[in-house]
């Protein structure tokens, strides 16, 4: 699928972990195609993340997000061994991403890519079997959210020619 395909759709998530190309990507679709870009950095623990979701997802207007619920999915177990997002509260939202005209996106690349660009952007990045971890959890928590609503897969390895905005 051709990114600009995605400008059909009123809300886009876009997930995947660190440097696999989310802010690059959002950043291209929000200024051709009209999106109010939604960053989700980290949740102070004490929120309640499905609600800060589901208010979002009530929004007007066309919203891509570039991080959200799903990272929780991820990152919460690797870091925190524990997600603060469930999977009913995972599948409800995914649902309602797709009711409000929606499509998720998992973005993906190989390992190595996402260290190679990490390091070029940041001077720094995670040692490539953490990197590793997130990649597959992100492809189990995709396969799962897939038995209950459309995901779209992209490789991010084929997007270099996009400038990055990371």
């Amino acid at each position: 699928m051709n990114p600009d395909e995605f400008a059909g759709y009123r809300t886009v998530v876009l997930e995947g972990c660190d440097g696999v190309g989310k802010s690059t990507l959002g950043e291209r679709l929000s200024t051709h195609h009209g999106f109010t870009l939604v960053h989700s950095p980290r949740t102070p623990d004490h929120l309640d993340l499905a609600t800060r979701y589901r208010t979002l997802l009530a929004g007007e207007g066309k919203i891509l997000f570039d991080r959200c619920f799903i990272s929780e999915l991820v990152y919460g177990p690797l870091h925190r061994g524990r997600s603060r997002i469930n999977w009913s509260q995972a599948i409800d939202l995914a649902e309602s991403v797709i009711k409000r005209a929606g499509v998720l996106v998992h973005l993906t690349a190989p390992p190595a890519i996402i260290r190679q660009r990490l390091l070029a952007r940041d001077g720094a990045a995670a040692h490539l079997e953490e990197i590793s971890a997130l990649v597959t959890g992100y492809a189990r928590v995709f396969s799962t959210l897939a038995d209950y609503t459309p995901v779209l897969t992209l490789d991010t390895s084929r997007l270099d020619h996009l400038p990055s905005t990371g």
